[in-house]
């Protein structure tokens, strides 16, 4: 819910700005482990694991691990798609896509306490998660990516300026985000983005968190102006 001054009642994204994602295959031999305590040192807020190669029992043993380090840290630990491993290590949260389980039902799974966040391409696709009772949206992918073997073709900006207009969901900008377009990408009105191999790809994970962080700020102060 929108308050007058355009915020959000209850967002969870409130003090995210940089929405981290796992990806071993991209992280230079890097253990998942290694990169989300990198990331957390250097200041973000959450961390979603997305990891489609591993078995059930490695993503178990390293989603407890992952979800100790974030509630010390006191950030926000999101799992992609596997509603079952989010239950089991009390994420706070699930993303998921248009073809996996429907929102509804993994309300009734996971209870009003936890985030649901769910990825939409269309505009018809980001009305409807108004009515599905999503925490936030992902809006995407805002250009072309790698790191994702079945994204479709680019939405552009133009997408995400008229959802953040028209929608009244808390908003992740997400797909072929880096360090050349952020600032774009802010003035078209985004403040949290989704980042996979401009984050865990680079050799020094802090100094890359701290600068990208850094380039967002920036041009949200030069919008603002």
């Amino acid at each position: 819910m929108l308050t007058k001054g355009g915020t959000f009642v209850d967002n969870p994204l409130r003090d995210v700005d940089l929405y981290a994602l796992t990806s071993e295959e991209h992280s230079l031999g890097r253990s998942n482990l290694d990169v989300v305590q990198a990331m957390l040192d250097a200041g973000v807020k959450l961390v979603q694991y997305r990891e489609k190669k591993k078995t059930p029992v490695q993503k178990l043993q390293e989603c407890e691990i992952i979800r100790a380090l974030t509630s010390r840290y006191g950030a926000l630990f999101v799992v992609n798609d596997d509603v079952a491993l989010a239950q089991v290590v009390d994420a706070d949260g699930v993303h998921v896509g248009q073809d996996d389980l429907p929102v509804p039902a993994i309300r009734k799974l996971l209870g009003s306490g936890k985030i649901i966040g769910l990825s939409t391409q269309t505009r018809q696709e980001a009305v409807d998660a108004l009515s599905l009772g999503v925490d936030y949206i992902g809006v995407g992918p805002i250009y072309a990516t790698r790191t994702k073997e079945d994204a479709c073709a680019p939405v552009g900006l133009d997408l995400l300026t008229w959802v953040l207009q028209n929608v009244a969901l808390p908003v992740v900008a997400i797909g072929g985000i880096k360090e050349s377009n952020i600032a774009e990408v802010v003035r078209h009105g985004a403040r949290c983005m989704a980042m996979v191999s401009e984050i865990v790809s680079k050799p020094d994970i802090g100094h890359q968190v701290r600068m990208l962080r850094r380039i967002m700020h920036t041009a949200l102060q030069e919008a603002q102006q």
